[in-house]
């Protein structure tokens, strides 16, 4: 078994080839996801220093910061080198005291993708992510519907689903093509693997969502002992098995550091032997 390069991509569409390592752009933002960077310079160094490296997949959303992270992705890359993709998600709007409230009413989600074009300066946006509530009893009939809409109009290309069941996956296909599911998975949080199976046989981008935890870092002893054997942080690890895990696995990890960005560019190239593959599929 092997692990792509950082040069290696996935095509979902013939306008659609994401590198399988992306970069996420939510610690670009202040602490708790709001306000400013504590250094805007170096959130601005460390997105030009990822698509310099290779980086297409660009993931981001209107509601980090909210809308600064948008602000600085656009006086980082703009104008957007021909082959980079910027993916974005709707169906949240941000509170004064930091919450993060769900909204997929259809008159949110026209204002938030017009608000993601403005800012982004995009006549289109490339990828369209639904995000939805983490109660998977919900039918998501009429915010994706919403969605598809706008794709007819022309205002989005390519749309996904985020935070969703099997169930609401196949609801959103009846509606429209869906080219990717972003959904909370990793070494330790296995609830979707059958999921991840079958948007492998389908053709569709599985992203990974909190690839390293999220705010709550992956912890685990049998990580750290195969780190430590094959040479690499356990981080790089974590990255390298989920890239391993699928053939349609996306990764967007996110850092506001260079350095740190550097490491996790680096699992791209990390090549787990079967016995260390086998010993971190037990952790789930």
């Amino acid at each position: 078994m092997t692990t792509p390069a950082l040069t290696d991509r996935l095509a979902l569409a013939d306008d659609l080839v994401l590198t399988r390592m992306g970069y996420g752009t939510m610690q670009l933002a202040g602490p708790g996801v709001m306000g400013p960077p504590r250094d805007r310079d170096e959130a601005v160094a460390v997105l030009r220093e990822a698509v310099d490296r290779g980086v297409t997949h660009i993931d981001t959303s209107d509601y980090y910061g909210p809308f600064i992270v948008n602000e600085i992705l656009r006086e980082a890359l703009y104008p957007y080198p021909a082959d980079v993709r910027i993916v974005t998600k709707v169906g949240c709007r941000r509170g004064e005291d930091g919450s993060w409230n769900l909204d997929t009413s259809p008159e949110e989600l026209r204002r938030e993708v017009h608000e993601n074009l403005d800012r982004l300066g995009l006549e289109a946006l490339d990828v369209v992510n639904l995000r939805v509530s983490d109660d998977h009893s919900e039918s998501l009939a009429e915010a994706f519907r919403t969605l598809a809409e706008l794709r007819e109009q022309g205002l989005i290309r390519h749309l996904g689903v985020s935070n969703v069941s099997p169930e609401q996956l196949a609801e959103a296909r009846d509606i429209a093509p869906v080219v990717c599911v972003q959904n909370h998975y990793n070494l330790v949080h296995r609830t979707d693997d059958a999921l991840v199976d079958h948007c492998a046989a389908e053709g569709i981008a599985y992203t990974s969502f909190f690839p390293l935890g999220g705010f709550t870092p992956l912890q685990s002893d049998t990580l750290a002992q195969v780190a430590e054997r094959v040479g690499a942080t356990p981080q790089q690890t974590a990255l390298a098995w989920l890239l391993q895990r699928s053939p349609t696995m996306l990764l967007i990890p996110g850092t506001s550091s260079r350095a740190h960005l550097r490491e996790n560019l680096a699992a791209a190239d990390l090549v787990l032997p079967a016995d260390a593959v086998a010993e971190l599929d037990a952790i789930g």
